[in-house]
């Protein structure tokens, strides 16, 4: 038995789709397992985990372009390559590492994202060192003030706000430290993922233990 809120027809709350096993997903959730799986358990659900962080931040730099499902499919190959996204170890990545990454066809192939992933790497290292704080920290200080927030997340909200002022001004002050690949619809879609905000549709049956999660979650100081 399905136990998201009673919503009988998905056409009566667009951007939400009725799953084979009864329950309101967000409509991009649906297609596949592994969509699904993500959907249900990744999206949406908060970190403090500077590498976790990161590793977003270099996929959704890589997925500009294409499907999310196309990088669902290559992170693995990906997190091989790239050491886990550890940060210290992709700072310390150089052109040898690039080409050997350029050349496996395991994973998305953009010389310029590549060579961006390990420039970000460097510039994390570099804002630790000098404020003394975590990444996340830094981070979760753009996370957007309830002003900024709709009272209810629809699909109609979600699809005229593919940029934010929080991701705008997260994008900026990322440039301005010299990150790359770091566009605000770009940043957006990470600040979305990682649980900066709760973007589930009202109704999705994710959107419940999101936001108990983001009322569990600590944020970082």
């Amino acid at each position: 038995m399905s136990d998201d809120p009673a919503l009988p027809d998905p056409a009566a709350a667009p951007g939400l789709a009725l799953s084979p096993d009864g329950r309101h997903r967000c409509a991009w959730g649906e297609g596949s397992e592994l969509y699904r799986a993500y959907h249900d358990a990744e999206w949406g659900r908060p970190s403090g985990d500077d590498d976790r962080l990161f590793e977003k931040l270099c996929l959704e730099g890589f997925q500009a372009g294409l499907s999310w499902i196309t990088i669902l499919r290559k992170r693995e190959a990906f997190r091989e390559r790239f050491h886990g996204f550890a940060v210290s170890r992709v700072a310390a990545m150089d052109e040898a590492d690039v080409e050997r990454i350029v050349a496996d066809a395991r994973i998305v192939r953009h010389r310029a994202k590549i060579v961006s992933a390990l420039n970000n790497a460097r510039r994390v290292e570099a804002l630790r060192q000098e404020t003394g704080a975590s990444f996340a920290a830094f981070l979760w200080a753009h996370e957007p003030p309830a002003a900024e927030r709709p009272a209810t997340v629809t699909g109609a909200w979600m699809r005229a706000n593919p940029v934010t002022p929080a991701s705008a001004r997260l994008s900026k002050a990322l440039k301005g430290r010299g990150f790359s690949f770091v566009g605000p619809t770009t940043v957006y879609a990470f600040l979305q993922s990682m649980g900066f905000v709760n973007d589930h549709i009202e109704g999705c049956c994710a959107r419940g233990p999101c936001e108990a999660a983001r009322a569990r979650f600590v944020r970082p100081r």
